[in-house]
């Protein structure tokens, strides 16, 4: 497959997953008061809408970008897996009550038990090396050349 014709496919799988993930964003908000965090819930509500059309708007550039395919591929995978991360962290924190180790203004300072802390911590530290290598793959292929 040429780089154009990646391109195209991963603009279709990024912007596919944006609406997907807004979808799954905007359910979650209403299910915000039935969680045993409600505060959690509503920032996993905000990040599934906000990570949702961060993957719109990348799916709708990604043809733009001067990027060979491996990096095309890798930050194409690198941004749903990220965005996608970063909306179930909160989420599951939301619903253990859990979350007080890494994200405490949210979660109100509630921790929940070793494991959950561990899995929340995990999923934490995993979407920002995602995120941040992702974004930075997007500046470089926008570049200018000539």
């Amino acid at each position: 497959m040429n780089t154009a014709a990646l391109g195209q496919t991963l603009s279709h799988r990024l912007t596919f997953s944006g609406v997907l993930l807004m979808l799954f964003g905007l359910l979650t908000g209403l299910a915000v008061p039935k969680f045993a965090n409600p505060r959690m819930g509503l920032a996993s509500h905000v990040e599934g809408v906000m990570g949702g059309m961060l993957l719109t708007v990348l799916g709708l550039i990604w043809p733009r970008l001067k990027l060979g395919p491996h990096a095309m591929k890798a930050g194409g995978l690198l941004a749903i897996y990220g965005a996608f991360a970063n909306w179930i962290n909160p989420l599951i924190a939301a619903a253990w009550d859990a979350g007080g180790s890494m994200m405490p203004g949210a979660s109100k300072g509630k921790k929940g038990t070793a494991f959950q802390e561990a899995v929340i911590g995990a999923l934490s530290v995993s979407l920002v090396l995602a995120l941040l290598p992702a974004v930075v793959i997007v500046l470089w292929g926008l570049r200018r050349t000539g």
